[in-house]
């Protein structure tokens, strides 16, 4: 963790994890600082990209995304030399919520919401296997979610 960090500062973080909407007000009385001093910490964050933007969270299912699939996608010879076509095509999906590349025996893993499995089918044939270099896909369906989480562990 960023050694410039200190109490305050980790638990305006993990403050701002649970409740981004949250006054610096509300922060600074949660914390034991004053608004001002609590502002300028929020935006010295900001400004040194610890905290990189605010969003508002949706749960996935009420919206119609049911079905969760991670992808392990393996590359040809050429794919790996053409790296950044790959990941351009990847991150121009919106099903893609997320994409890591790895060490191993498999190049990449996507983690990809769909509305069903006839869905994630269609995004597979249509998208996904156009995409130039890919060897193989191999395609694992999430039956339950047991934890997520977009908290990052910030207090010691």
């Amino acid at each position: 963790m960023h050694s410039d960090l200190d109490g305050y500062d980790r638990k305006i973080l993990a403050l701002l994890q649970e409740d981004a909407s949250l006054s610096s007000a509300q922060i600074a009385e949660q914390v034991g600082l004053s608004q001002s001093p609590c502002w300028r910490r929020i935006q010295r964050m900001k400004e040194e990209g610890i905290i990189r933007g605010q969003v508002t969270l949706l749960d996935r299912k009420k919206i119609g995304l049911n079905t969760q699939i991670f992808a392990e996608i393996k590359l040809n010879a050429h794919g790996r030399s053409n790296f950044t076509e790959f990941t351009e095509a990847i991150r121009g999906f919106p099903e893609v919520l997320e994409c890591y590349v790895l060490m191993g025996s498999v190049d990449f893993l996507l983690r990809i919401v769909t509305a069903d499995i006839e869905a994630y089918e269609r995004f597979f044939f249509e998208k996904l296997s156009m995409v130039p270099g890919i060897q193989e896909v191999n395609s694992i369906v999430a039956l339950s979610e047991i934890k997520s989480t977009t908290s990052l562990p910030v207090l010691r």
